[in-house]
């Protein structure tokens, strides 16, 4: 096997493992259009991998963040310098991490300036809100939270349906596709959070306007998607969409998730349609 298709195998196999919502849809999608948002998609979960876990501390999550948007503003990304900077963190750091630049390298020369000013303001932005302590006080803060952990993945998606065959779509409306993913993601998670003591829920907000300020962007999704005609585009648009659509309404009914079933059938449906 050739080193490229390799790397390409291990790529499919951590997108695999490390994403529940978007692994589905991405095997959907035509070549080179699959390992383009794959890879993509790694960069991006690389960084989010720092931003999130829950063994490193506060200083140690900038320092590895702000590092690594450094390293990814020049137009050779050094795989040196990076292995150099997680080395230390190697036990504690995962896979998808560890190897950036790898995914970088699977990303074609079309795209990968935008895959990494992506990721790069994406790690910026995480940074400075670990600096923070995820201090989210009103709507304007959960907004900028959300757009760096979420609607930064809906822009780089329009650059890459954009690239791939000329789809143009509203970046507003991409950023509102991400953030309503996320909302989902905060108010199934909130429980959760509030153990480990961090709430991305702004300073007086009851669970019910959680609830409007998610259907709110998911109703921005809505409209994103009416730009796209590329079917296998749609189609991987559509199922990440309707997944948060039912887990929100799942929530709204009291369960915590929607089931394995309720997932393969609304995945099912799409493709059929």
């Amino acid at each position: 096997m050739s080193e490229a298709k390799k790397l390409q195998k291990d790529a499919n196999n951590i997108l695999k493992q490390t994403s529940r919502t978007f692994y589905i849809p991405i095997t959907l999608l035509k070549s080179p259009l699959n390992q383009t948002v794959g890879a993509a998609y790694l960069c991006m979960r690389a960084v989010d991998e720092i931003e999130d876990h829950e063994e490193l501390d506060t200083e140690t999550k900038q320092y590895l963040l702000r590092t690594t948007c450094d390293l990814l503003k020049y137009d050779v990304f050094d795989e040196k310098a990076y292995s150099e900077l997680v080395q230390p963190y190697v036990t504690q750091l995962p896979e998808v991490t560890l190897r950036l630049g790898d995914w970088l390298e699977i990303c074609p020369d079309g795209i990968v300036e935008n895959v990494k000013a992506s990721t790069r303001i994406m790690a910026a932005g995480m940074a400075d809100w670990a600096k923070k302590g995820w201090n989210i006080k009103d709507e304007g803060d959960l907004d900028d939270y959300t757009y760096y952990v979420a609607g930064l993945v809906g822009i780089m998606l329009s650059d890459i349906w954009e690239w791939y065959d000329g789809t143009e779509t509203d970046r507003e409306l991409a950023i509102g596709y991400g953030r309503g993913l996320q909302a989902v993601n905060i108010l199934r998670n909130q429980d959760e959070d509030s153990e480990r003591g961090v709430s991305f829920v702004p300073d007086r907000w009851t669970r019910d306007d959680l609830f409007s300020y998610t259907e709110k962007n998911l109703a921005m999704a809505d409209e994103y998607m009416k730009d796209i005609n590329t079917r296998t585009i749609k189609l991987f648009c559509r199922i990440p969409l309707a997944l948060a659509k039912r887990t929100l309404k799942a929530l709204k009914e009291g369960r915590e998730k929607i089931s394995r079933n309720e997932v393969e059938t609304i995945v099912q449906d799409i493709k059929e349609d």
